[in-house]
């Protein structure tokens, strides 16, 4: 039988995410050469090449983004177990790592994770901002955060935050120089400002309006990938854009946006904190979850918290 040991896993994984020998080694607290003849002596026993290698840059192979993608999630749950089991003697500790978006973020940022790193010093919280939909096992991820149609069916998922109201924004400026749009149709005339998925995918325009909907393949000047830089954009008189007016509430209060369109403006799912439902959470992320809860019922909201729970609320989906 082919053995392979933890501590050549362990540096097989590190070598893979920071694609260098070197770079590993410094985490590590290896040498490089050593690094190198501990892989090589692991791709000998596997009889398989894991790395390709040159004077430049180091990348998986087939073989070895296979491996990749089997290990890793069996390391992060042992790394989980050792710190339940430190945990319980000790104050709750350990990493968590949760993929977001940027604005899916700001909520839990204000109202969650201040009073719990408070609360619990020894937790610390990565958190990675990426408009991109990642698979949270694959890449090595404890949870992810996105509205509730993009969290994947096998997950655990439980809602916070109200339901999100997409609309047309542009400036005072804007309006003055082009008249309002009357209907969605009228937006084909406008210049709008596109958004683009981090799958290269351009976003469509889904105006709703009681029975009524409307599916408007926009153009204008500009296209961006961050919500945030879409509204400074509507700020300065570019064209309209398309955003969760949530985001943009002050801006209307005060005046320098105007909403257009207003009784087309859908409605959509809330945010969710999602984790799979077929593994054991380690017990900083479980008391994550909890906190993310009860801030949610404080906030006079259900949050959801099985997969079986989520299905009932298939009417008010939306799409990110």
């Amino acid at each position: 039988m082919i053995r392979a040991d933890l501590p050549e896993l362990t540096a097989f994984i590190a070598i893979a995410e920071h694609q260098s020998f070197s770079g590993a080694a410094r985490v590590l607290g290896l040498s490089p050469s050593a690094l190198s003849h501990s892989m090589r002596s692991l791709e000998a026993r596997l009889e398989m090449r894991l790395f390709n290698r040159t004077t430049r840059s180091v990348a998986l192979t087939e073989a070895g983004e296979q491996l990749l993608q089997g290990v890793r999630p069996l390391l992060n749950d042992l790394t989980r177990v050792v710190n339940d089991v430190t945990s319980a003697r000790h104050s709750p500790s350990g990493t968590i790592r949760i993929s977001a978006s940027e604005s899916a973020l700001r909520p839990l940022m204000r109202h969650v994770v201040p009073d719990f790193l408070k609360q619990y010093p020894q937790i610390h919280l990565e958190f990675v901002a990426d408009g991109k939909l990642q698979d949270i096992v694959a890449e090595g991820f404890d949870a992810g955060i996105r509205i509730l149609d993009d969290v994947p069916r096998d997950m655990i998922a439980v809602r916070f935050g109200p339901d999100m109201r997409i609309g047309a924004v542009a400036s005072p400026d804007y309006l003055q120089r082009h008249a309002a749009p009357q209907a969605p149709h009228d937006l084909r005339e406008h210049r709008c400002i596109r958004f683009r998925f981090a799958s290269g995918a351009l976003f469509r325009w889904d105006l709703k309006h009681l029975e009524q909907s409307a599916s408007v393949d926009v153009d204008g000047p500009m296209t961006l990938d961050n919500i945030n830089l879409m509204i400074e954009a509507a700020l300065a008189g570019i064209g309209i854009g398309w955003v969760p007016l949530e985001q943009v509430e002050e801006h209307l209060l005060a005046g320098r946006l105007v909403q257009v369109l207003a009784q087309w403006s859908p409605v959509y799912g809330g945010l969710c904190l999602y984790y799979p439902a077929n593994r054991h959470p380690p017990i900083a992320l479980r008391l994550f979850v909890e906190a993310v809860r009860d801030w949610a019922r404080r906030e006079g909201q259900s949050p959801m918290n099985t997969p079986e729970d989520r299905s009932l609320a298939s009417a008010i989906r939306g799409h990110e």
